[in-house]
């Protein structure tokens, strides 16, 4: 199973989940900010052809905010994994473990049907059918082995030496049961997002152990990571919102508007307390709906203060 420290006692981990909501720029100084307040990660979502994020790829971003740091961990949350192709993720995903000393960890999705699918000509059955295999190849990358070929229904290709060689951790991103059975079966652990309340990813989490379980793999293992929305003001939370009516799906529907309005007041309810089902080790806060970047920054410092108070995590 993929996943640092599972020998070690349980801790948990604070961290921030960044949009790049402030522009790309933003993301190393964030990054900077964490690790001075003493938090322990970063990680940097990944977004195509929308204002919500812009971070087009998270793995150039990780780069810049590992060469900005020293300590910290920097993750993806996540890249789109059916607009990739594995090896070439791979091959980033080890270059930069390498070049970080260890400190990269990636993290991925299976993505919405949205038109990127269309623009990288990768298609909405690498998405429907696609993923796991995808999933499959891109963890046989990163295992660790000398050479990788590969014979499956989207990917073929002959046996090729891995270089750079690196096992590299991965997690996957997770809303529906689906894609929490994919990721269990492999014993992979989960990245719950911001929309989920405490219950929600119990559930999420519950059907994660009880496939991992049959599988052959441990439960008390996983290294789940859990998005919170960070406490305090939020001002900017609507306008981030707002910016998802970007998306536009393959098959030309128009995008499910949900009320906004109602869906941030959602977020502000559920996230009042920070509240983590068993098995999360990670906390990710979303800070960036704090407000402009000085708001941000302060907000990192503050959720670091909490952690060290003890009433985060």
């Amino acid at each position: 199973m993929s996943g640092p420290d599972a020998e070690s006692p349980v801790r948990r981990r604070l961290g921030l989940f960044l949009l790049g909501a402030h522009g790309p720029a933003s993301v190393p100084s964030l990054a900077r900010a964490a690790e001075e307040a003493g938090l322990d990660d970063v990680w940097l979502a990944e977004h195509h052809f929308t204002a919500y994020g812009t971070l087009p790829s998270a793995t150039v971003a990780a780069g810049h905010a590992l060469g900005a740091t020293h300590r910290i961990e920097i993750g993806t949350a996540a890249c789109v994994l059916p607009a990739r192709h594995p090896v070439a993720l791979g091959e980033e995903a080890a270059l930069l473990h390498e070049l970080s000393g260890g400190r990269f960890r990636l993290g991925v999705a299976r993505g919405g049907p949205w038109v990127d699918l269309e623009v990288f000509g990768t298609g909405l059955s690498r998405r429907e059918r696609g993923f796991p295999e995808s999933l499959d190849l891109l963890c046989a990358w990163l295992s660790g082995a000398p050479r990788v070929g590969f014979h499956g229904d989207f990917h073929r290709f002959r046996e090729v030496a891995v270089s750079p060689r690196a096992a590299v951790p991965v997690w996957v991103a997770a809303t529906t049961p689906a894609t929490v059975e994919v990721a269990a079966r492999r014993g992979l652990p989960l990245l719950l997002g911001v929309h989920a309340d405490a219950a929600e990813k119990a559930d999420l989490l519950a059907r994660w152990s009880a496939t991992a379980a049959a599988h052959g793999h441990d439960p008390e293992r996983a290294d789940h990571a859990s998005v919170h929305l960070a406490p305090g003001p939020a001002p900017m939370l609507e306008e981030l919102l707002a910016r998802t009516r970007d998306y536009v799906r393959i098959d030309g529907s128009p995008p499910a508007h949900r009320d906004l309005d109602a869906y941030a007041a959602r977020l502000r309810r559920i996230h009042e307390t920070i509240e983590e089902p068993p098995g999360v080790r990670r906390t990710l806060l979303m800070v960036e709906a704090a407000g402009d970047l000085g708001a941000v920054e302060e907000a990192v410092y503050a959720s670091a203060a909490r952690m060290a108070a003890g009433s985060v995590g």
